[in-house]
């Protein structure tokens, strides 16, 4: 076992606290959505003692009462953290959504957390456990993060745990599937009216023990000599691949001999291997039977936590630097060390303001302090650098919709810190005398783009401020203030985190907005030499306006954008209004001469033109540049241009051929292919942007929720001639 500290509750509505790292397990759920973590959670905390009987804590609410939209949704949305104590350990569990639009949250519960536990249905498809948990399992792989798999709703009707243990065994133990293995094996009942034998209890492989959860207590009884041979071959097996990963390199030897291996230190190994990222243990659990308060399994998954998975002190924490980029040190997990928190999720209560989870990776953080908050590298997602002082308010763990002060958060602990006003998710916490910056977190880039307009003028008022406070909650949210569409744009990583963040805005901020089509920036160019001449010649009393040019227009290569050139001789045109002219055509060159898109690559030149000594002007000359350039546009074909992207889609090998012809089907042009690791392959294709604004959804269908895809601006090309009439036709109607 791990070495145990105190861990206490404080006083009545006081929250459970650690005095030590040793104390301290931070546990992250991952899992497909519907595989039931929240109701694990929900189990362990109930066996832990947190909740009573009918699952509910002191002010009647459960720990899965988080937010209103998971409510209206019936999923998770957001990343929640449940402490609970046992055996000495406080216990951080923090719950994920499954969805795949939120694994900006999974990531930020990677982050927090040093070990994970992987919730397997036993009545999904193993099709579905291998989209939806194989890449998450890598990317713990990677970092070498202890893993074990729990498996859930094992009284569904004809589920199979000893198949589903070797589907496990295979995905997640592909270079060594006797490192995927199950500790327990489920005890059947009697069969119900369906036909169906539902788990009662587990038998322990390595105890060779009988735990019977059968009326919600778990009890323990030896099993009878048949029952050793049910399990005599997979416990064969456990001990085997527990030896293979032990450090005692004379076990496998002295057990090859004949010898009896002691269960003591088998469990010992076994711990030791778990805590490492060697082996990776397969459990079984359930919610407790009516009126129980132990659910199967939650008392070996809780053993298994305080004694397999590490303590902080054996997870290194991320590099630091100071924030303008300047090498320190490594920080170590010392609650005396130099204090270095990062901020894992922001959240608005509407009673406290801004709540932000921390995780505390050196020293100890306090209420009512004054700390360094540095955020930076999100500028491009609408969040600002910044380095300010800011004082703490109170420290509190969250429980539901409780929130239990804190005395203090020691390293390797997590708190929930209010009234943090710019603050943001992500954001490093330091000692003011001492500023840090933290490596920050990989983030997903969204590519799914929503248009909003604000519903009514009191609306718009509202916008920016709840636009804000929006991307401050998530950064794996973008904002984008296109200045060529002139459309708002919240770049989301899906249908669902769309409709949270509409949700979000209206629920929260109380800003109701409408969402519009997007706009693709397209661009307009000529497709041959023209010419124009602009006269804007008017009397009407007093000073007139008089101003008359001709100029030459002619196409340039692509990325020229607009030149202007004067070749006027002898003062056709008086030198102070040539700037002018130069002004009316890029205005009206802004605005477009066909489609309303912006005009470029073009050079436009000045070569005659006429003035008045009284009537000229500067907004004459103007007005008369516009003209020319819309009457030379007019004698020409204008081409419409769309932008092109360079798109690279990361997908398994076996969704290799239906990616390519998707792309092709989308006017995709494929470029390449490369092996990216085992299994796995990067297409490399250019593909006009009018066809993927939703492909961050039909990436997912073609892929089975296995691929993604990264996007960078290419060029602008000239739009297929069928294409761009219908975008003129639409045009004009809007007109």
């Amino acid at each position: 076992m791990g070495d145990k500290a105190n861990t206490t509750a404080g006083a009545a509505g006081g929250a459970l606290t650690a005095d030590r790292p040793t104390s301290v397990r931070n546990v992250v759920l991952v899992g497909h959505s519907g595989s039931g973590k929240t109701t694990l959670v929900e189990a362990l905390a109930q066996t832990a003692g947190a909740l009573n009987r009918a699952g509910r804590v002191e002010d009647g609410a459960t720990v899965s009462d988080y937010d209103e939209i998971e409510h209206r949704q019936h999923r998770s949305v957001q990343l929640s953290l449940v402490p609970v104590g046992w055996d000495g350990y406080k216990i951080n569990l923090l719950d994920t959504p499954g969805y795949a639009d939120f694994v900006g949250e999974l990531r930020a519960g990677l982050r927090a957390a040093d070990a994970a536990l992987f919730v397997v249905s036993a009545a999904q498809e193993a099709d579905a456990v291998a989209a939806s948990t194989r890449m998450i399992w890598e990317e713990c792989a990677a970092v070498g993060m202890p893993r074990a798999i729990v498996v859930t709703h094992l009284d569904t009707a004809r589920t199979d745990f000893e198949e589903l243990t070797a589907v496990c065994s295979s995905l997640f133990g592909r270079d060594d599937p006797d490192a995927v293995l199950p500790l327990y094996l489920p005890v059947r009942g009697e069969e119900g009216p369906d036909g169906h034998a539902r788990a009662t209890g587990l038998v322990g492989l390595l105890s060779e023990r009988i735990f019977d959860y059968s009326t919600g207590v778990r009890r323990e009884s030896p099993p009878d000599e048949s029952g050793r041979e049910l399990i005599a071959e997979a416990r064969a097996r456990l001990i085997e691949g527990i030896i293979a990963e032990s450090e005692d390199e004379t076990l496998m030897d002295r057990y090859l001999g004949g010898e009896r291996i002691d269960v003591k230190t088998l469990v010992d190994d076994l711990e030791k291997a778990v805590a490492r990222g060697a082996f990776h243990p397969v459990l079984a659990a359930a919610p407790a039977a009516d009126g129980g308060t132990q659910g199967l399994g939650t008392v070996e998954l809780l053993e298994l936590i305080t004694g397999g998975f590490p303590s902080p002190l054996e997870h290194e924490p991320p590099a630091v630097t100071t924030p303008d980029g300047r090498p320190r040190p490594p920080v170590t997990c010392d609650p005396e060390g130099p204090l270095v928190a990062e901020i894992v999720k922001t959240a608005a209560d509407p009673y406290v303001g801004r709540v932000s989870l921390v995780r505390v990776f050196s020293g100890t953080l306090r209420p009512d302090e004054t700390v360094h908050v540095s955020g930076h590298g999100l500028a491009d997602r609408g969040h600002e650098d910044h380095d300010v002082d800011e004082r703490v308010g109170g420290l509190t763990s969250p429980f539901g919709k409780q929130q239990r002060p804190m005395a203090q958060c020691i390293a390797g602990d997590l708190a929930c810190v209010a009234r943090l006003g710019r603050a943001e998710t992500g954001d490093t916490i330091s000692a003011k005398d001492d500023p840090l910056l933290i490596e920050p977190w990989s983030m997903p880039e969204p590519l799914l783009p929503l248009a909003v307009e604000a519903h009514s003028k009191a609306d718009e008022d509202r916008l920016s401020q709840g636009l804000a406070r929006l991307v401050a909650e998530d950064p794996t949210l973008r904002l984008e203030q296109n200045q060529d569409t002139r459309q708002v744009v919240l770049w989301c990583l899906g249908e669902a985190h769309q409709d949270v963040v509409l949700e979000r805005l209206r629920g929260r901020y109380g800003v109701q907005v409408d969402a519009v089509p997007y706009k693709v920036p397209l661009r307009e160019t000529f497709g041959g030499p023209s010419a124009g001449r602009g006269r804007h010649v008017k009397q009407s009393g007093g000073h007139g306006q008089f101003a008359i040019c001709e100029i030459d227009v002619e196409p340039l290569p692509p990325g020229s954008g607009i030149e202007f050139v004067d070749k006027v001789v002898g003062g056709a045109v008086p030198r102070q209004f040539i700037p002018s002219v130069e002004k009316g055509v890029r205005a009206q060159a802004a605005r477009g001469v066909a489609a309303g898109y912006p005009l470029v690559d073009i050079r436009v030149t000045l070569r005659d033109g006429k003035a008045h000594s009284v009537d000229s002007s500067d907004a004459a000359f103007q007005t008369a540049g516009a003209l020319a350039l819309r009457e030379a546009a007019a004698e020409v074909a204008v081409h419409l241009l769309e932008p092109v992207a360079e798109v690279e889609v990361l997908v398994p090998d076996e969704y290799v051929g239906p990616v390519m012809s998707d792309l092709s089907g989308r006017r995709g042009r494929v470029v390449g292919t490369d092996q990216a690791g085992p299994g796995r392959t990067v297409v490399r294709a250019e593909v006009p942007e009018i066809e993927i604004g939703r492909y961050a959804i039909d990436l997912r269908s073609v892929s089975h929720g296995t691929g993604r895809f990264d996007r960078t601006y290419a060029r602008h090309e000239p739009m297929p001639p069928h294409l761009a009439e219908k975008v003129r036709e639409q045009a004009g109607k809007n007109a």
